[in-house]
């Protein structure tokens, strides 16, 4: 078999290793497949490429279009998965196994790209949250914002998931603003590398916008810098090794961990054999330990179960256990496949040893496994071992030894708070699931866990068909987790380009405001000349374009009319006397929807024109009560403009309605759609 050389992405070149290669076998055959390494790699000079090539150039690019490099990054995967999956089998992975890899990490390029685009503005600055009023008079505000770090992010990947693992980082980092520089585990480097070279070849990628490193890092670390970003995936040890490097602490180094987690599922007490809970349990805690071949950060190392039902769901474990086949993940028939490397088996036997000395093994053999496919018999090949330990008070390995592979310990506890007493002694983990169909336990769960993890999951018969499970992070949640998990967070949507970024107060004039973060602030200067602003296309109109309406009176019989042909005949705007005893209103009172639709009958151009269409309607505040007699105007004003495509672009409109008095009467933000 010919053994590929991997190389290098350097300052836009690829950059073969000069020496010191280290070789990489296949999980299935053991034979070797590739070589890695980074000997000669300048990694200084990499770091300042992304600083001063890969960041300046895509600090250049709005926050849209990096999301459509984002997409075109993940179709371009897509488009050539099968040369992916043809690479994947020699990580021991069957193809299902790989779809979560490969697919599911382009999955995550296309949400952040949707989401980037739906969610963040069509610029290169994000405003976060409204104006904060400073001065009495409104002439000194506040506003919170956030721009791209100077640095450059550090992506270190774990050997689970080469492919998933690099784009989960890639995407939020990238749509930042912010160059990266990746660094895949070797045992897996070149399914990464692989689809490394697939970004690569698009041309969509901003010169220094992305590096790869595989082999060791050298001294990259010495040259990091208070604008860099670290984002780790391994192990526990690694991570504060990495963590107490004296330039991370010396320079503050954001360092973003997701590592060790002794992740945990629960059968809940309202549970019984028969229930559906207890079979969409057992199924699983199964999937979880054999998916991957149990190497997951998500999977499910310790399962809990009424101490009454420990014989029983050892009994269903076991039988669901005995149908999985093991062997060679390019056939058909096998359901799990081989771990990553000898030396991982090597690892996950020696920590079931450590497991068996407070638990017994009840399923499958660590040392001996019938293995299908004849060129398999020399890969890294176990046996899904179950363990059962019954005294989980007392024990201390099942709550702090990782087995990384396909092992699971069940253990039974007395009540509800015995059992989030046995979450908690896991010490913080990615994710937990709870298996209820009892609201009322399903919140006192999270009350007493939440704080242990990064994620919960609770599934029984009403939303297991649609579930996406225990072990599946997702790109709009969380994923990470507290204390022995790392106590970072990755994914969360746009929460997650944040980690890259640097929120700022701006303190400034309502104008000034205005002008850093291109949305009109209260207060600042607007523009209530022709023509109205409803003639201009998305392109021609300004930020803080206005227009100020005539007035208009609102009667009685406008109130009455309105309540009888909606139906709305609620006392405050129909009984003077009881209107007159609630405590918000001198009398009867116009209806504030009554409000918005005259207020929208004053501001309306009715001729058809760019706008297309009313998006809707954001901070509705209805402030001041209108009688009988009372005044209105309405003040409108452009306030932030978003293109969604070629053809139209959102518009967002503050609307100030106010009576004779100039006192606000209601105030909301207004959504058109508004043709390009």
């Amino acid at each position: 078999m010919t053994i590929a050389i991997l190389k290098n992405y350097v300052a836009d070149k690829w950059v073969e290793g000069k020496d010191g290669l280290a070789e990489i076998a296949s999980a299935v055959t053991g034979e070797k497949v590739a070589a890695t390494s980074s000997s000669g790699v300048n990694f200084k000079a990499m770091l300042d490429h992304a600083r001063n090539v890969g960041g300046p150039a895509l600090r250049k690019l709005t926050f849209h279009e990096r999301a459509y490099i984002l997409k075109d990054l993940a179709t371009a995967i897509m488009d050539r998965k099968e040369e992916l999956y043809a690479l994947n089998e020699h990580t021991g992975a069957t193809r299902k196994d790989g779809w979560i890899d490969i697919e599911g990490g382009a999955g995550t390029l296309f949400s952040f790209s949707s989401k980037g685009r739906r969610e963040l503005p069509n610029d290169t600055i994000y405003v976060d949250g409204a104006s904060e009023q400073i001065s009495r008079n409104g002439t000194f505000l506040g506003q919170h914002v956030y721009t791209s770090m100077r640095g450059a992010a550090v992506h270190i990947n774990a050997f689970n998931f080469p492919v998933w693992g690099m784009l989960e980082k890639l995407a939020p980092t990238l749509l930042a603003g912010v160059p990266a520089i990746v660094k895949p585990a070797t045992a897996t480097a070149y399914l990464c590398e692989a689809a490394f070279r697939i970004m690569i070849e698009t041309g969509r990628l901003p010169e220094g916008a992305v590096q790869l490193i595989v082999g060791g890092t050298g001294d990259l670390f010495d040259h990091l810098t208070g604008q860099d970003i670290v984002s780790f995936t391994g192990s526990a040890s690694t991570a504060n090794k990495l963590k107490s490097h004296p330039r991370v602490l010396k320079e503050g180094v954001r360092f973003v961990a997701e590592q060790d987690s002794l992740n945990a599922s629960v059968l809940a007490p309202d549970a019984t054999a028969d229930s559906p809970e207890f079979d969409l349990f057992i199924k699983e805690v199964v999937r979880e330990m054999t998916v991957k071949a149990g190497q997951k950060c998500t999977a499910i190392r310790r399962a809990l179960v009424p101490q009454s039902l420990m014989d029983a769901a050892q009994a269903a474990l076991a039988d669901r256990l005995s149908k999985i086949s093991v062997g060679d993940p390019a056939l058909e028939e096998v359901r799990m496949g081989a771990l990553v490397s000898a030396a991982q088996c090597a690892d996950v036997r020696a920590k079931v040893a450590e497991l068996a000395a407070e638990a017994k093994i009840v399923f499958g053999d660590p040392k001996e496994v019938s293995i299908l496919g004849d060129k398999a018999k020399q890969g890294a090949f176990i046996s899904p071992v179950l363990l059962r330990c019954d005294d989980p008070w007392a024990a201390h390995k099942v709550h702090s030894v990782e087995a990384f592979g396909p092992v699971s310990t069940l253990m039974p506890y007395k009540s509800l708070d015995d059992a989030i007493e046995l979450c908690r002694k896991g010490e913080g983990s990615l994710v937990m699931s709870l298996f209820t169909y009892d609201p009322a336990t399903a919140r006192e769960f999270v009350l007493g866990a939440g704080a242990f993890h990064g994620r919960i999951a609770v599934i029984n018969r009403d939303s297991a068909k649609e579930s996406t499970g225990h072990g599946s992070p997702l790109p709009v949640l969380v994923h990470g987790g507290p204390g022995r998990a790392g106590g970072g967070e990755e994914l969360g949507g746009i929460r997650g380009v944040m980690h890259y970024m640097q929120r700022t107060a701006i303190q400034g004039s309502p104008d000034i405001l205005t002008g850093v973060t291109g949305a009109w602030v209260k207060g600042s200067k607007y523009q209530a000349t022709p023509p109205h602003p409803f003639r201009l296309k998305f392109g021609e109109l300004e930020i803080g374009k206005t227009i100020e309406t005539a007035e208009r009176t609102i009667t009685l019989d406008d109130i009455e009319h309105f309540a009888h042909f909606t139906g709305d005949t609620f006392y405050a705007h129909m009984d003077e006397e009881a209107a007159a005893a609630n405590p918000f209103f001198p009398g009867r009172v116009a209806h504030g929807y009554l409000i918005l639709s005259f207020a929208a009958g004053l501001f309306v151009d009715p001729a058809p024109g760019p706008v297309l269409a009313n998006y809707g309607l954001d901070e509705l505040r209805f402030l001041t009560p209108v009688s009988p007699g009372d005044t209105i105007k309405v003040r409108l004003t452009a306030k932030a403009k978003k293109k969604r495509n070629d053809e139209y672009g959102e518009v967002r409109w503050d609307v100030a309605v106010t009576n004779q008095n100039g006192d606000a009467v209601a105030s909301y933000d207004l959504l058109t759609m508004n043709a390009i």
